[in-house]
């Protein structure tokens, strides 16, 4: 294939490069201002936007933007204490400001010609190291070293905890990869579908007497991008409630 044509063929992984809008480095550590860091500041100030201008009135009878924040807020909230319970509401300005990032950062990526930050692992990566250290550190902070009953359940043989103990480790420390990749490959193949199906209606299009068939594609995107509508507040939701189910843990770490 020669560079032309590899130019014309559709590539459905190109829409998650990273790119260097601003170029710079310190001490040799690669710090660019890339297109995935302006949309994450997009996403941050959307969240800001939002909830200033929600609040800006206080109005006894919510307009439509104060009646989304209200209902988000109250969403959020109720998830945090059906969860966590009512003292996890300490960590509720953190899970809310967690659940609207992404929520945002997702909505965003379904816009044409923008960029989807949560389809990039290291985005994820990033949120749920801070999410499990948040855990760790809290727990220990509360409980000390218990906190390590959290591998120890109770009633157990001794000798099944020689064996259940490393498994509740192993899948302790799992936690960060599950809850990253879990966001991380549902944007991503969400987009790669989209992507590819619309290839297939560009070539029909430029097939001729296959060009009739176009619309079936087509409506296979319009189909898609309802499902990827769901899944952009679905995945929000399962980030943000397992992150207070994790939460719970370092509350209450007993089994």
């Amino acid at each position: 294939m020669n560079p032309e044509e590899a130019a014309a063929k559709p590539n459905p992984i190109e829409q998650f490069e990273l790119h260097r809008l601003w170029p710079f480095e310190i001490q040799g550590i690669e710090t660019s201002f890339t297109n995935a860091s302006l949309f994450m500041l997009i996403a941050a100030l959307g969240v800001v936007a939002l909830m200033v201008l929600a609040t800006s009135k206080k109005a006894i009878v919510p307009g439509r933007v104060q009646a989304l924040a209200e209902m988000l807020y109250e969403f959020v909230a109720g998830m945090v204490r059906q969860t966590a319970g009512t003292e996890g509401m300490k960590f509720f300005p953190f899970v809310f400001t967690l659940f609207s990032f992404i929520l945002i950062a997702n909505l965003i990526g379904l816009v044409p010609y923008t960029y989807s930050v949560t389809s990039q692992i290291v985005v994820t990566f990033a949120f749920a190291i801070v999410v499990i250290s948040l855990v760790v550190l809290y727990g220990l902070y509360r409980h000390g070293f218990g906190f390590l009953n959290l591998f120890v359940p109770h009633g157990v043989p001794l000798p099944v905890l020689v064996v259940l103990v490393p498994i509740e480790i192993i899948s302790f420390l799992s936690r960060p990869v599950s809850l990253s990749v879990r966001l991380f490959a549902n944007i991503l193949a969400g987009h790669i579908t989209l992507a590819v199906f619309g290839g297939f209606v560009v070539m029909l299009l430029g097939a001729g007497v296959w060009a009739a068939l176009a619309p079936i594609p087509l409506l296979a995107i319009v189909a898609l991008y309802a499902l990827e509508l769901l899944v952009a507040c679905l995945q929000a939701f399962v980030f943000s409630v397992l992150t207070c189910v994790y939460l719970n843990d370092a509350i209450h770490p007993g089994h």
